[in-house]
């Protein structure tokens, strides 16, 4: 079959409020994962500079900072922001019912 399909609500959250689709969708190389959260979230500071694999960021409701490398982006709904393997990284979310989808890949 030339495709895979899933319902990210029919797969458990790996950590409060973060849906990782990756093996659901059987991806070989590619990454992606939804994230539900109220204001307050905060995720870990973190980079992918080992795994060489960039992401992206797209915030589809709420309110948002993504912390790349100390710099605080701030996103609104429709914002997208790329990551450089490299660089650190660190999500907080400042609005209740925000959505998130990241995607990422080497």
């Amino acid at each position: 079959m030339g495709y895979d399909t899933t319902a990210y609500s029919d797969v458990g959250p790996r950590a409060p409020g973060m849906f990782f689709l990756r093996e659901a969708l059987d991806c070989e190389r590619l990454g992606a994962t939804v994230v539900e959260a109220d204001d307050g979230w905060e995720g870990v500071e973190h980079d992918h500079g080992d795994a060489d694999h960039e992401e992206v960021y797209l915030l589809l409701h709420g309110e948002a900072t993504l912390t790349v490398d100390g710099d605080a982006v701030d996103l609104a709904p429709g914002n997208a922001v790329r990551v450089d393997p490299g660089s650190t990284r660190d999500l907080a979310f400042s609005a209740d019912g925000s959505k998130m989808v990241i995607a990422g890949a080497p």
